[in-house]
């Protein structure tokens, strides 16, 4: 366990899957937490569990939008009277689409969330981290982002943007004492994302993810709580010395 004690994140895509256990995963360890996401019943669902009492809030807030970001910011910073130490670029969509069926449509608003929410949210906050002499920032990336995959144009597109983002910014924001890095997960289990990629791999006549988990070197999906256990690892001083890196939690399935 770490002791975040005193420390402030902001979690995107906070309502459910992956955000909502990193969320838990940082109030268990003293974290005060500011939930942004679209689906403010879920958000609201997720608030209360963290607690009340402890700093934690939430917003309701599109992350491809900059002036909704910077209104969530502000929002945000007011309620804790001081910037975040942490931010976890975590919304995300995705959809099974090749170049050949891919539309326009879907193309610029997968890249307006996962590239654009990721860059909005850095543009708003690291100004913040700079002036409090320091912060961590961890982005949603994918194996996705490391080998192109089959009907995944506009996400791997996405993803691997994210990871060159990474790794610029970790170079441009060292000298502010401002760590960047990236989570790579695999084949998650128990999210939105997961039961929508089964759903349109039915139509394409694909078996679902459970029945494909034989391929995994570790033999199982892996769950939400596995992706929050590296997060927290990456934002605790255990990992002072890593920045710019993607890091693979795929249970084998990718290794580089």
């Amino acid at each position: 366990m770490y002791n975040y004690a005193g420390k402030r994140a902001i979690v995107t895509g906070a309502a459910n899957g992956i955000g909502k256990a990193i969320a838990l995963r940082l109030s268990a360890e003293g974290c005060a937490v500011a939930l942004w996401d679209m689906d403010e019943q879920r958000l609201r669902s997720t608030l209360e569990e963290l607690g009340e009492g402890r700093g934690h809030s939430a917003h309701v807030v599109d992350v491809s939008g900059v002036d909704a970001v910077k209104a969530a910011f502000a929002a945000t910073t007011t309620g804790w009277g001081t910037a975040p130490d942490i931010l976890v670029n975590n919304a995300g969509i995705g959809r099974l689409a090749s170049i050949l069926d891919v539309t326009p449509v879907d193309f610029d608003r997968t890249l307006a969330v996962n590239v654009g929410g990721t860059f909005n949210c850095c543009h708003a906050i690291v100004p913040s981290m700079r002036a409090n002499g320091g912060g961590q920032i961890i982005n949603m990336a994918s194996w996705f982002g490391k080998s192109g995959r089959p009907n995944s144009l506009a996400y791997c597109a996405s993803k691997f943007a994210i990871i060159g983002m990474t790794q610029s910014m970790a170079i441009d924001l060292s000298a502010y004492g401002i760590r960047v890095n990236a989570v790579c997960p695999g084949t998650i289990d128990n999210t939105d994302m997961r039961k929508q990629a089964d759903a349109e791999a039915a139509k394409l006549g694909m078996p679902p993810a459970a029945e494909r988990q034989h391929l995994i070197p570790l033999k199982r999906l892996g769950q939400p709580q596995d992706i929050a256990r590296v997060v927290a690892f990456l934002i605790s001083d255990e990992a002072s010395y890593m920045t710019g890196q993607s890091i693979n939690v795929t249970g084998g399935l990718w290794m580089n």
